[in-house]
């Protein structure tokens, strides 16, 4: 089944090109199917990008998904306004809405302090109430950092230097529904300067550490109903995003390692390694359909909310 998004959303001709089944809105109203509705509120500079690389991989399934893109009530200054008008909608427009699954995306603002975040007391609001109205919620990178802070009181460490590469992980907690099908080892990139340590999850009994790296530390925790997931890596990231990150950080004087185990022989001329594609795809499939799909009530209204 495909994944409902506007026709004009550049997204759209993206995906066509890589051959994955997009129906545009016209089309799909006349379909008598109870699709999906997953929101996806993007925290990310270039949001053409973020958008283009989870709807992808949400495409990836035979569910049928309608998308509501979600923006804070901050200026974006990587992204075409105009894009932004026309495809995203505010915390108030969706605020009454119920969705089966909601996905909040990390942001580069890791080194600020939560408070000194433009938008922080909005996106509590957000952390709230998805409480509420979403049945299942997955948490990026910062987005994961942010909402294990507000939903748990669990702080963030500054690194000594950027944890920043492709790393291998392994799982902790095999009886996962998120992760069902995989191997004993997975890879994912991940881009970051600050960390959650292991002791202070531990300490909150309605949580579980769902898989780790050796080198990168915790990678994805859920909550004990499997209703909350936190991802502190990047499954959505291309081929490229690791490698146009470290360029323009060398191309700025930044003083910024290779990225780990990602360019073949450490050489940032070779085409880099891309080897998380397939746990991305089984990570976003499982989410869809045993955690969301298989899961939720068909009318929303029913939603039952998640206790504190």
């Amino acid at each position: 089944m495909p994944i409902k998004i506007p026709d004009n959303l550049p997204a759209f001709s993206t995906l066509e090109a890589e051959r994955i089944f997009v129906i545009p809105n016209d089309r799909a109203d006349h379909q008598d199917i109870r699709a999906l509705k997953i929101a996806i509120v993007n925290l990310m500079p270039d949001k053409i990008v973020t958008e283009t690389q989870l709807l992808r991989l949400l495409s990836n399934t035979p569910l049928h998904v309608d998308i509501d893109l979600v923006q804070m009530n901050h200026i974006s200054k990587n992204t075409p306004q105009e894009h932004m008008l026309a495809f995203y909608k505010s915390f108030d427009e969706v605020r009454d809405n119920r969705y089966d699954g909601l996905i909040i995306t990390g942001a580069p603002v890791e080194q600020m302090e939560y408070n000194d975040v433009d938008y922080w007391n909005e996106l509590c609001e957000v952390f709230e109430w998805s409480k509420t109205n979403v049945y299942s919620t997955i948490h990026i990178c910062w987005g994961a950092q942010a909402a294990l802070y507000y939903h748990y009181g669990i702080p963030k460490y500054p690194l000594s230097c950027k944890m920043f590469g492709n790393f291998k992980h392994h799982i902790d907690y095999p009886q996962s529904l998120l992760l069902k099908g995989f191997g004993d080892v997975f890879h994912c990139p991940h881009s970051r300067h600050t960390e959650i340590r292991r002791e202070d999850v531990e300490k909150v009994s309605d949580l579980v550490i769902v898989a780790e790296s050796y080198e990168a530390g915790i990678h994805v925790i859920s909550d004990r109903s499997e209703r909350q997931f936190y991802l502190l890596g990047h499954w959505e990231y291309d081929r490229d995003t690791l490698a146009k990150e470290y360029f323009r950080d060398v191309e700025k004087g930044v003083d910024i390692e290779i990225p780990y185990n990602y360019f073949p022989d450490n050489n940032p001329a070779l085409t880099p390694i891309f080897n998380w594609s397939c746990s991305a795809n089984l990570m976003y499939a499982n989410w869809l359909n045993y955690c969301v799909y298989q899961k939720t009530p068909y009318n929303l209204e029913d939603l039952t909310p998640i206790k504190d």
